[in-house]
C-alpha cells in the first residue's frame, strides 16, 4: 500500500524557516519525482517544488526559488522541503506528492501525480 505522510506543519514565525517531511512508502521510487504543493481555501492546489528520486534534479515555482530547498534522503525514503523567512503568504495545507517520471509528466502539473499524502497545515505568524 503506497503511502505518504507528511509531517512538520504548524505554528511557525515569519522570518524563521518551515520545515516539512515526507516518507515514502509502499513502492519504489527510482522513476518517479516527488513534490510539494499548496492549497489556501478557494484556490487551486499550487506547485512549491519537486524532485526526482533516482537523479535528485530538482524544480521550483519561479517564485519560490532562493527561498525554498527540496532534498531527499533514499536511506530514510523521505522528501524534504524548507522554506527560509516564511512570511504569511506561506500559510496553506502543504501536500507531498508522487508522480511517475512518464511522457506526458509535467512537473507543476497535479494532475501529472498520482499518489498524495493527506497534507499538513502550515500557518505562518506575522
Amino acid at each position: 500500500q503506497v503511502q505518504l505522510v507528511e509531517s512538520g506543519g504548524g505554528l511557525v514565525q515569519a522570518g524563521g524557516s518551515l520545515n516539512l517531511s515526507c516518507t515514502a512508502s509502499g513502492r519504489t521510487w527510482d522513476t518517479y519525482a516527488l513534490g510539494w504543493f499548496r492549497q489556501v481555501p478557494r484556490k487551486d492546489r499550487e506547485f512549491v517544488a519537486a524532485i526526482t528520486w533516482g537523479g535528485g534534479s530538482t524544480d521550483y515555482k519561479r517564485s519560490m526559488r532562493g527561498r525554498a530547498t527540496i532534498t531527499r534522503d533514499t536511506d530514510k525514503n523521505t522528501v524534504y522541503l524548507q522554506i527560509v523567512s516564511p512570511n504569511p503568504e506561506d500559510t496553506a495545507v502543504y501536500y507531498c506528492a508522487a508522480g511517475a517520471l512518464i511522457q506526458g509528466y509535467r512537473t507543476s502539473n497535479p494532475s501529472s501525480y498520482s499518489y498524495w499524502g493527506q497534507g499538513t497545515q502550515v500557518t505562518v505568524s506575522a
